[in-house]
């Protein structure tokens, strides 16, 4: 068991889901733009919410990673979710990722709150190694947050995905132990609060 961190950058909170998060998941989940480029379809039944969560609770029991509510410390505002998930102790290798309303695009919060996490797991997942993320190859944005955190784009998975008959491809980052960006952080120091 690797306990979900609570965690606090300059301007974030990132914690553990709670039950009183569900109408904010399910809002950020059924939102169409948000989901745009995602591999799966906006939710249509609330009821989601339910494995969502449950999820988030059995990563933490397995050891394998987190799911945590990110949030805004200067007024609590949910912000939506970042995960650390599928670490994998024989590869020394697991996956990160983030879904954010829109409301919170464009202030770097994607940035912030994947960079706290990245502390944290390199530091609870002593023989981590290896962090990969992937993008649909449309979502430069995203592609841009994972570059700004030192990831590098190492490939593309050639339509791969379908979602609503559509078809897309997915860019591949990596991130290695130590290649976390040092460009200058949003937060210098990541800490419980």
């Amino acid at each position: 068991m690797v306990p979900t961190p609570t965690l606090r950058s300059d301007r974030l909170l990132l914690r553990p889901f709670e039950e009183r998060d569900r109408e904010d998941l399910v809002r950020l989940q059924s939102d169409a733009e948000v989901l745009r480029y995602w591999d799966s379809p906006p939710w249509t039944d609330p009821a989601r919410a339910t494995a969502f969560l449950q999820r988030c609770r059995e990563l933490e029991a397995e050891g394998t990673g987190a799911r945590v509510v990110v949030e805004r410390v200067e007024d609590g505002a949910f912000v939506g979710w970042c995960s650390f998930v599928g670490y994998d102790d024989t590869h020394r290798s697991a996956t990160v990722g983030y879904c954010l309303t829109q409301a919170a695009w464009g202030h770097g919060y994607a940035t912030e709150a994947t960079r706290a996490l990245l502390d944290w797991a390199f530091g609870a997942f002593a023989r981590l190694h290896r962090v990969q993320a992937e993008i649909d190859t449309r979502n430069a944005p995203s592609g841009r947050v994972l570059e700004k955190l030192g990831f590098r784009r190492e490939g593309t998975l050639r339509e791969d995905c379908w979602v609503a008959g559509e078809v897309s491809d997915t860019h591949v980052y990596g991130l290695l132990r130590g290649e976390l960006s040092s460009v200058e952080r949003e937060s210098e120091s990541v800490s419980a609060p």
